[in-house]
């Protein structure tokens, strides 16, 4: 049977009925939280970058650019690029759980030493084992973190053989060596008693699950000048140690010392040296040093005291780090390290600050942490070749504030990696250099705090400010472990989810973009409004609890459903109905351990393992019932599957080493629970390709662009859907992109270098689908490439295409997740830390971002003469609040690539050429003509390019003049202002004065002051240019921003005081006339707050003009009434209104003006004032009185009548009695 529950909505706490076995036949309440939004961003503008087309060699065009991610290299460019698989990417959220160490463990039991700092840490099979100098610990490290075992040393082993210094677990988890710093080794036994760990309740006190005992304790027989400098590495019998004489010492599991030897090199011939050092010359010229130096005579390790050793068994490579910060390469038997002899050295990294190292087995890279700060990374793959270099260094932060790097550690599938620094912080990096997470509170772009200026508040607040010294992932990716520096007795815990990426065996996701937890998955979501939304939906307890922790995630063709499955079993969530589906018998779904997932419509397929005959199957089972007498199919495989696809009703099945199946699913009868519905699966096809290249990591179909030589979009729906795809695309281990016609088995390569990749064209079922022209993007070191058809009947032929079009990138701290099909964007999440006044550490966000490729599209469909497509695309996304920046962007990359085709082909441009360029741009133009952010588009446009150019852009746009009249026909007066400069260039100053002076009139009615001063300067400054023959629109454009958006600092009227209006020039005087009859008009009105702002706008001189107009439009009929109409049209009551009155106040008392000051400082109540008026003028004081007393309006200003009769009288008496 199957359980269907719907959620109940309640303000933070969703109840549930929960799932029991079909025998119990009852229910039991569980309690699930409740989704919630922790971040959110919007859609942003656009920022100006270029690149040029890449075209690989293949049938595809690619437009992209480099990312801001390897903008600049502190080590310089890479020649070779990585070999990695698809990557993964990782972004912490939540708080850092801390582990304390010394919990439960008695500084008493170790003889009163109480340094608990831990010197290992290392997670194998859920368990993580920590070593202090005086105990040992073993903890779950599964859902629930509980220690399981210990063992404390007691006082006098401690003292008699020394505290323990360096550790190491061995791979069966059976083993743990230690050895003191009195040099003795101790060899621990672990048992575990097969005691299943409760969950819930609380445990017994001193009940372990497992049991840590000491078994052997041996004198060490290391020497003064050879004692134990490095860490320890092992393999499964045994232990290699660095020592202080630059030797290596094996030890076996047994603590059974041999002799110490040293690390030989091969020798190479003088030809084959030769030829290796021309080879790395060519590379250390683009990065100033060598990447690395072939051993070509004998050589040892017996210099330097060895500080780090790293052992890859898969690579069969140890990595040997010395006191002088040089590296060893060096090459290991398959048969281990027992067969010392065979440990040879291969190649010296030519480089003398390296301070730790780790091994990608998977990636087959090597990352370095330097003295500097920074991490090199290097390809194991060519010799140790380099490739790339991180830091923090773009951020703000250099070594003075992060230290050295103390510590790598890179993720289980090796697609990021963690770096920790010895004075603060760790961060967490993708493979291509994306910085996914960072512990340091970012201060600023420029310039960091250095951590001895924090205050205690920011201290507290920021993890590891002490610096790191140990980092370990668990083995799922989960969790990262950290030790701090400076405190180094307890451990934090920084939960992580991972991209839902596809990932072999599951599907993408193309509606929805999805991270998962542990216990969790995180639904990036877009509102009505284009802003992005991570939604937290925990999965119920009852499930996670048996099945922890969350393996695969996968949503829908509609993005409404997702399937979930853990260790065992498989949920699946309505996400438009928040409801749960379990299968209803548990024992049911403890058979299923799910290797992959793929929707097919309504079906969820399932690849199964089953371990009691170690093979592979298919599950199919409907989406409206998980239980086996549902099951529609069951399909056996061959072997171990690596990749699974679906598209429509076609699957993919690929085995190694490349053996691909393809087939078919006919459905007959409804999927619907009243209904029994049969599914027959046929083979249809089956490949066996022989090949050299690295295995497949991906693989996905391309439906069919052509068929019978017509595009898919002339084809009826139903043609497309009964046609088998007879293309896909890889990804093979190495970076490779490649396209393999499945019907010959041809493969073509389109590019290298790539981590991720979407296929687009056919897999969205949204109406309003922005990216139906794309056939699929990638995303790699050099950013997001986006991949069209090519025109023609053959969309897989190579055409010689050249174009400019924008980069698409994200922050160098923006890891891209995939589409938004509907809105024409490309998802990316970055990282956010929000700070809370009661909590220790702050609270790690992951924060959706995105950016729109509309703008590459529409360029797309107008090239291939498509302006129908181009104009509905348009439309479905005229609503988007990215449409205008979109439009400007098309029309600014058509046009300056115009610009730069010219520019090549000065001498050679053929008329054909400029003919298709011109028509380009011309079907842009008519394309936006169709909107109304037309008019704003191309002056912004031309405000972003040099105004030799604005000929040909306006050629294709329409006449400046005809396009200003436009704008002042709608009263779209700032936009209209733009053109002024644009006109002048084109038409002339004579015809540029005439529309300013048209604008400025109209501005002036509008009471746009601020614009208006704009164009006064303007009319200015071109108007003496005019009769000097000059012009100032030669020069740069940039006078077009601050004409239209005026400027922030009060600018002096230097213009009027040289012309002072007495010029007998007309520019000025109609300037004047302009300016004068507007300020009759504002001072007759008595508008006195817009006579304010008219003269800070334009710097009108309104002493001169007060003087002229003290008699005509300035003059008060009387005081009764100039005190009443000007107290109303001032408004008193607020501030700016009073700021008004002050300024009018000032120039009225420059031009000594009566009338004005009286009734100004009344309102202002400035008695300062009024005294020194009325003090030399009773006859004036006495008529002020007589009529403020005499009108019932003006009782409010009794009180200062009195206090002025007041201040009078004692001056009068002051006056007799000296007198």
């Amino acid at each position: 049977m199957s359980i269907n529950y719907k959620a109940k909505q309640s303000s933070n706490v969703t109840r549930a009925s929960d799932r029991i076995p079909a025998s119990l036949g009852k229910k039991s309440g569980v309690t699930r939280t409740s989704g919630r939004i922790l971040a959110s961003g919007r859609i942003p503008t656009l920022l100006p970058c270029r690149a040029g087309l890449r075209r690989p060699s293949g049938a595809w065009w690619c437009f992209g650019g480099v990312p801001a991610v390897f903008r600049r290299y502190s080590g310089g460019v890479p020649a070779i690029q990585p070999r990695r698989r698809r990557a993964k990417m990782y972004m912490a959220y939540g708080w850092p759980q801390v582990i304390a160490a010394s919990n439960g463990v008695r500084s008493s039991d170790a003889g009163g030493i109480v340094d608990d700092r831990i010197i290992y840490l290392k997670i194998i099979n859920r368990l993580l084992l920590l070593v202090t100098p005086t105990h040992l610990q073993l903890w779950s490290c599964s859902q629930h973190k509980v220690r399981i075992g210990k063992y404390v040393r007691d006082g006098d082993s401690v003292q008699r053989e020394g505290e323990n210094l360096q550790a190491i677990w061995s791979p069966d988890t059976k083993t743990i060596a230690v050895l003191t710093s009195s040099a003795f080794f101790h060899i621990y036994k672990v048992q575990f008693s097969g005691k299943r760990l409760l969950i819930g309740g609380k445990q017994p006190s001193g009940l372990f699950l497992a049991n840590i005992s000491l078994v052997i304790t041996e004198k060490a027989p290391f020497l003064e000048k050879s004692w134990p400098t490095s860490n320890f590495v092992c393999d499964n019998k045994s232990i290699l140690i660095g020592l202080s004489n630059g030797h290596l010492q094996l030890v076996t599991w047994n603590a059974e010392f041999s002799s110490y030897f040293e690390v030989c090199s091969h020798a190479c011939s003088p030809n084959s040296l030769d030829a290796t050092f021309h080879s790395l010359a060519n590379i250390s010229s683009g990065r100033n040093r060598n990447a690395c130096i072939p051993l070509s005579v004998p050589n040892s390790t017996g210099k330097f005291a060895i500080m780090q050793l790293e052992l890859s068994l898969p690579l069969r490579l140890l990595v040997v780090l010395n006191s002088h910060g040089q590296v060893t390469v060096c090459s290991v038997s398959k048969k281990g390290l027992k067969q010392t002899d065979s440990i040879k050295a291969e190649w010296w990294l030519n480089t003398d600050d390296v301070m730790c190292a780790s091994i990608a087995s998977e990636q087959q890279i090597l990352a370095v942490g330097c003295s500097r700060g920074v991490v090199e990374l290097y390809d194991l793959a060519d010799s140790t070749s380099f490739l790339r270099t991180v830091s923090l260094y773009d951020w703000g932060y250099s070594m003075e504030d992060t230290g050295p790097v103390t510590c790598i550690n890179w993720t289980p599938d090796n697609y990021a990696f963690a770096v920790g620094w010895k004075f603060r912080g760790l961060a967490v990096w993708s493979v291509s250099g994306c910085r996914l997470m960072c512990t340091i509170r970012q201060t600023g772009v420029i310039s960091a705090q250095s951590p001895m200026v924090k205050t205690n508040q920011e201290v507290r607040s920021e993890p590891l400010m002490g610096g790191t010294a140990l980092l370990h992932w668990d083995e799922y990716g989960y969790k990262l472990y950290a030790v701090e520096e400076s405190s180094s007795d307890k451990i934090l815990a920084f939960s992580f989810g991972k991209y839902c990426l596809n990932r072999g065996l599951s599907g993408t996701t193309y509606i929805r973009q999805i991270l998962y937890g542990e216990d969790r998955v995180l639904i990036v979501q877009s509102d009505d409004n284009d802003e992005l939304k991570i939604l937290h939906l925990n999965l119920p307890v009852s499930y996670i609890s048996q099945n922890w922790p969350v393996l695969h995630v996968v949503a829908s063709k509609d993005g409404m459903y997702l399937a979930v499955a853990g260790l065992h079993g498989l949920i699946l969530y309505d996400l438009r109905h928040k409801r749960w589906r379990f299968f209803g018998d548990v024992t049911q779904e403890q058979k299923i351990e799910c290797k992959g997932l793929l929707w097919m419509g309504k079906i969820i397929i399932l690849c199964n393992f089953i371990d009691s005959s170690n093979t592979y199957e298919l599950l199919f089972f409907p989406r409206y019932h998980l239980d086996q007498s549902s099951l529609l199919c069951r399909k056996p495989l061959l072997g171990k599957p690596i990749i699974m696809d679906v598209f429509q009703d076609y699957i993919l099945i690929t085995y190694r080493p490349f053996d691909v199946h393809i087939f078919h699913v006919k459905v007959s009868g409804e999927l619907s629970p009243t209904s029994t519905p049969y599914l027959q699966l046929s083979t249809v096809r089956e490949l066996s390709i022989m090949t050299a290249k690295s295995h497949p990591a991906s693989m996905r179909f391309i439906p069919d662009l052509t068929i019978g030589g017509k595009l898919k979009d002339s084809l009826s729906s139903s043609n497309i859907l009964g046609h088998q795809p007879s293309r896909c695309l890889i990804l093979r281990t190495n970076g490779e992109l490649s396209l393999l016609d499945l019907d010959d088995g041809h493969e073509q390569v389109l590019t290298n270098s790539v981590e991720l990749f979407w296929v687009t064209c056919g897999h969205s079922e949204e109406k309003e689908n922005l990216i139906e022209e794309v056939s699929w993007l990638d995303y790699g070191h050099r950013g997001m490439q986006v991949w069209y058809p090519s025109p023609g009947a053959d969309p897989f032929k190579q055409e010689d295409f050249f174009q400019l079009d924008p980069e698409l990138e994200f922050d160098r701290e923006v890891y891209p997740l995939g589409l938004l099909p509907n809105a024409g964007i490309i998802v990316g999440v970055s990282q956010r830390m929000s700070f809370t006044a009661g909590t220790e550490f702050p609270c790690y966000e992951p924060c959706p971002q995105a950016q729109t490729i509309l703008h590459c599209l529409l360029r797309h469909l107008l090239q291939r003469d498509k302006s129908e497509e181009a104009l509905r695309l348009a439309y479905l996304s005229a609503e988007k609040r990215h449409f205008s920046h979109c439009l400007e962007w098309l029309l600014f990359t058509v046009f300056d690539a115009e610009i730069s085709r010219q520019s090549s082909n000065k001498i050679h441009m053929s008329a054909s050429t400029k003919s298709s360029s011109c028509s380009l741009l011309e079907k842009t133009c008519e394309l936006i003509k169709n909107f109304p952010e037309y008019l704003d588009v191309v002056v912004s446009v031309a405000r972003k390019t040099d105004g030799r150019h604005w000929a040909d852009l306006f050629t294709a746009a329409g006449r400046s003049t005809e396009l200003f009249e436009e704008c002042f026909q709608r009263r779209w007066y700032r936009t209209a202002a733009c053109y002024i400069l644009v006109i002048a260039k084109l038409e002339g100053p004579a015809v540029s004065q005439y529309c300013a002076l048209r604008l400025l009139q109209a501005t002036l009615d509008e009471s746009l002051y601020e614009l208006a001063g704009e164009l006064v300067q303007f009319l200015l400054r071109s108007g003496r240019e005019y009769e000097s023959s000059t012009s100032e629109a030669d020069k740069s454009p940039r006078f077009l921003g601050y004409f239209l958006f005026g400027s922030s600092s009060r600018r002096q009227s230097n213009d009027w005081k040289s012309t002072s209006f007495k010029e007998p020039s007309a520019h000025v005087a109609s300037v004047r006339n302009i300016l004068e009859h507007h300020a009759s008009f504002l001072m007759s009105g008595k508008e006195l707050s817009k006579l304010v702002a008219f003269v800070k706008g334009t710097q009108f001189d309104l002493v001169d003009f007060l003087q002229r107009e003290r008699l005509g439009c300035a003059h008060l009929d009387s005081f009764a009434s100039g005190l009443e109409l000007i107290g109303q049209k001032l408004q008193m009551g607020t501030l700016q209104s009073r700021l008004d009155a002050e300024f009018l106040l000032a120039h009225m008392c420059s031009v000594k003006f009566k009338e004005w000051i009286v009734i100004l400082a009344t309102l202002l109540r400035r008695m300062e004032v009024l005294f020194d008026l009325f003090r030399h003028d009773p006859r004036l004081w006495k008529a002020y009185s007589t009529t403020l007393q005499s009108h019932p309006a003006f009782d409010e200003y009794l009180d200062l009548l009195d206090l002025l009769e007041e201040k009078l009288a004692s001056v009068r008496d002051v006056d007799e009695n000296q007198s």
